[in-house]
């Protein structure tokens, strides 16, 4: 197949040796396989390539990139005043964004593909393969057994706690950036990945991520659907005692109101004072 120009300087660095096809090309990044030469011979790899800022609208990724932090002031005075520096500027701390959040979950354990370079907006990473070693489907694809459907949803939710351990919510999480791998499920597409410390809406992505996968593995399992899962996991992040494997029961007692102490007196007082001035009315004595 003809090269793609984006992908000429890393066959010039002798990152990759081969093109082999296009995988996929959706609205923010096309995907190649590609091939490496490495001792143990020839490894298909991909190579995910930014596509431009333009065709990706930024006023939904205001909430994604709040407090990320630009590497010079420089960049982010440009960023704010939204020069053509500034949008480029932006566009590089999108994808730096992805390759931080991969290597980051990966020295944690979670199932992310595993990243080997990143060059001129062209990430080169893990291929996921099926049992095949064809590449592997997305979540979407895929149907499953109740029984399977219970299982994938409990292990994703450990990724997602792995995640949330590692300080990191994936913000856009559903069935069509999940690939099923030939041992279980794998997290994709992570340029919007926030912290969940340092977002605001950290918590309402959790919710919705996780919400969403109740969602999808509900057609098969009908009894995940209307769970809360997301606001249980948060409430068990915030008090330190989240951990993989944790006993979950996708419900979340409701918070109790607080009772006004003064204002209950007042009314008993009210009531009190009412039923003596009735008592004088009728001429009755107070008891």
């Amino acid at each position: 197949m003809k090269i793609p120009s984006r992908l000429q300087p890393l066959l010039d660095d002798g990152l990759i040796d081969r093109v082999l096809r296009q995988l996929m090309s959706g609205k923010e990044a096309a995907v190649y396989v590609v091939e490496s030469d490495t001792p143990d011979g020839p490894e298909a790899r991909c190579a995910k390539v930014y596509k431009d800022a333009q065709q990706r609208s930024f006023r939904q990724a205001v909430d994604y990139t709040e407090n990320r932090k630009s590497k010079n002031s420089r960049d982010a005075r440009a960023m704010n005043k939204g020069t053509a520096f500034g949008r480029k500027a932006r566009e590089e701390a999108w994808q730096n964004a992805e390759v931080d959040a991969l290597y980051r979950l990966a020295a944690a354990g979670v199932r992310v593909p595993k990243p080997y370079n990143f060059l001129e907006g062209v990430l080169l990473m893990e291929l996921v393969t099926d049992a095949d070693g064809n590449a592997a489907p997305r979540l979407n694809d895929v149907d499953f057994s109740p029984e399977a459907a219970r299982r994938h949803h409990r292990t994703l939710l450990d990724e997602v706690i792995r995640m949330l351990l590692a300080g990191v919510v994936h913000g856009d999480l559903s069935e069509f950036n999940i690939l099923v791998a030939a041992d279980g499920p794998v997290i994709i597409d992570l340029p919007q990945a926030v912290d969940a410390a340092g977002n605001n809406h950290a918590k309402a992505m959790l919710d919705r991520d996780v919400t969403n996968l109740a969602n999808y593995f509900g057609r098969f399992a009908p009894e995940l659907i209307g769970t809360e899962y997301g606001k249980e996991l948060w409430e068990l992040y915030v008090r330190g005692t989240l951990e993989v494997g944790i006993p979950l029961s996708g419900r979340v007692a409701a918070p109790r109101a607080k009772v006004d102490l003064g204002g209950l007196m007042n009314e008993i007082e009210d009531a009190r004072f009412e039923e003596e001035a009735r008592q004088m009315r009728m001429g009755q004595p107070e008891n």
